[in-house]
């Protein structure tokens, strides 16, 4: 069986804040838009509310108009705030119940090559078992497979399986296998809470069973963690650590239960020596494949960007029973940007600009002799 994961960073349409040419350039936008969500979610809005509210909004783009360059205001009932003709914006609404609408980041088409890009990926890697990160909804992943794959002669995967997380941006994970690999009970813990309430997964931390055709019991556990890529540091960190203590939590807890086939996989946006994934990495006896014998990085010891150490952040973690019978595993960077000077690792030929690659980070996949 191969066993893949692969973060495709949307298929179709992303957050126009998140397609820039740089994540720092829309890492303001994205900042400001969790801000005033935050804001205009609360029961009450106090008089230095209203003035922050008022303030992200100009900043925003919002002081004329509902529709922003990279957000939307959506107002369907009540009155949450008017725009007087001298000019500026007054927040009207004394709390949630008061209005009835969304704020909405707004999205815009991948580029066509990226997308191609992206399906020569899955086609190439031609995993068993592909776990997939940023993918926005499941009836995206399913047109995904039904109409590009096959449009580039591409082999379809039977299976595939998404639910919605936590994450307003369309960044979600999911599953997809062959036949012969179903899906069967599927665990979310989209609403495992820390102890302020807040949700632990960013997005969700899902738990796919599949059968392979030897009837063994595949966990597959699907992970995207806190990023670093916008809130402040050291939020940031608490979060990913919570987020690494809490799968370990559930890994152990599926090792008690009689489980010995677990997989978990994905971006942990974070390296091997962090100390926010130390309680996943060094607390439990989960193995990372980059660490097999028979597992070859391609001469790069990262998965994200140029593929420096400092960027090895996409996983899969096997439980001992797994790692013990790994085959052989790489690193899959075809589709990525390979840099210019000089150029670092073979991409295809569409990939003339780093706007045209698959995504920004590699596939990762292992033979597993299960």
């Amino acid at each position: 069986m191969k066993l893949a994961v692969y973060n495709v960073e949307n298929l179709f349409d992303r957050a126009k804040a998140m397609n820039l040419d740089s994540w720092e350039e829309g890492r303001p936008v994205l900042e400001k838009f969790a801000e005033l969500n935050a804001l205009l979610g609360q029961i009450g809005y106090s008089a230095a509310d209203k003035t922050r509210m008022a303030e992200l909004m100009r900043e925003l783009g919002l002081e004329k108009s509902d529709t922003g360059p990279f957000v939307l205001l959506r107002r369907n009932r009540g009155g949450l705030l008017r725009r007087p003709q001298a000019g500026g914006l007054v927040i009207e609404a004394d709390g949630r119940a008061d209005w009835v609408g969304s704020l909405e980041l707004r999205d815009e088409p991948v580029n066509e090559h990226a997308m191609r890009n992206t399906a020569r990926v899955m086609m190439d890697v031609d995993a068993d078992v592909l776990g997939v990160v940023e993918a926005e909804s499941r009836p995206v992943l399913a047109a995904f497979n039904g109409e590009i794959l096959p449009a580039l002669g591409g082999l379809l995967f039977r299976h595939v399986m998404l639910i919605d997380g936590n994450d307003e941006r369309g960044i979600d994970v999911g599953l997809m296998s062959r036949e012969g690999f179903p899906i069967g009970a599927l665990r979310s813990h989209v609403d495992d809470r820390l102890p302020n309430d807040q949700p632990v997964f960013s997005r969700d931390c899902p738990e796919f069973e599949v059968t392979t055709p030897n009837g063994t019991r595949l966990l597959v556990l699907v992970n995207h963690l806190k990023s670093k890529g916008y809130g402040g540091t050291a939020a940031s960190n608490a979060k990913r650590k919570a987020q690494a203590e809490r799968i370990a939590q559930i890994y152990k807890g599926l090792v008690d239960n009689g489980a010995s086939h677990i997989a978990i996989i994905g971006d942990f946006n974070d390296t091997p020596t962090s100390a926010p994934l130390a309680p996943l990495l060094n607390d439990t006896d989960l193995k990372d494949v980059f660490t097999h014998p028979a597992f070859d990085d391609g001469g790069y010891p990262g998965t994200y960007g140029l593929c420096n150490a400092a960027n090895k952040i996409d996983y899969i973690l096997l439980s001992p029973d797994l790692f013990g019978q790994v085959r052989a595993g790489g690193v899959f960077r075809t589709g990525m940007w390979p840099g210019s000077r000089p150029k670092r690792w073979d991409a295809y030929a569409e990939v003339g600009r780093p706007a045209d690659a698959g995504s920004d980070h590699a596939a990762i996949w292992a033979d597993i002799d299960i």
